[in-house]
């Protein structure tokens, strides 16, 4: 059972109209490491997440280290669903239960095979892009780069948004281009 603290809940929106970030003072899960549930199934190792299914029209949790990015079903307004799921996250947090009932590893980690390719790739996602990703309440992840892709898992709310093939297009793919030419394409892999 995790201690009882202070909790304080901000929003930001972000691009993506069906997603709502929801930053806490403290951090929820170890640096680096994420969960996503796209429902209430396969969110068995959450009460914390599964709380979140039964309370508002939500078809998407995504869990990092201080933020939960919630996605909305199409049909909810935010500026009815916001003022309920605020205090009622900070509620949940301040009994002070594991947002995830089961130890989190942090995030799969690619290892390059001795490639110094790879770890370029990794050094420009990890400090120019995943930053930038973070504050509009995603994650970005490294899958894999051959033959000059370079292939990437979207998470949170860039995850279904509608603007996000225009940031892997005309953001990623040529930040990457610009800074490792060996990167011809930059293509989404899905989760």
């Amino acid at each position: 059972m995790a201690t009882k603290r202070p909790t304080e809940v901000y929003t930001e929106s972000n691009p993506n109209p069906n997603s709502l970030k929801f930053v806490i003072n403290y951090d929820l899960l170890p640096p680096g490491s994420s969960v996503e549930y796209a429902s209430k199934e396969e969110a068995k190792d959450s009460k914390f997440a599964e709380q979140l299914f039964d309370s508002a029209p939500i078809d998407r949790v995504f869990i990092t280290s201080n933020f939960i990015t919630l996605n909305k079903k199409e049909e909810a307004e935010w500026e009815e669903l916001a003022p309920s799921l605020r205090p009622l996250i900070k509620s949940i947090l301040e009994k002070g239960e594991n947002v995830v009932d089961n130890e989190i590893q942090e995030e799969e980690v690619v290892q390059a095979k001795g490639d110094q390719l790879e770890d370029r790739i990794k050094v420009v996602l990890d400090e120019y892009i995943k930053p930038a990703v973070e504050m509009d309440g995603g994650a970005i992840v490294f899958k894999s780069f051959e033959e000059g892709t370079l292939k990437v898992q979207l998470k949170g709310s860039c995850s279904g948004c509608p603007s996000s093939t225009l940031t892997l297009k005309s953001g990623i793919e040529n930040l990457m281009k610009r800074m490792v030419p060996e990167v011809e394409l930059v293509e989404a892999e899905d989760a």
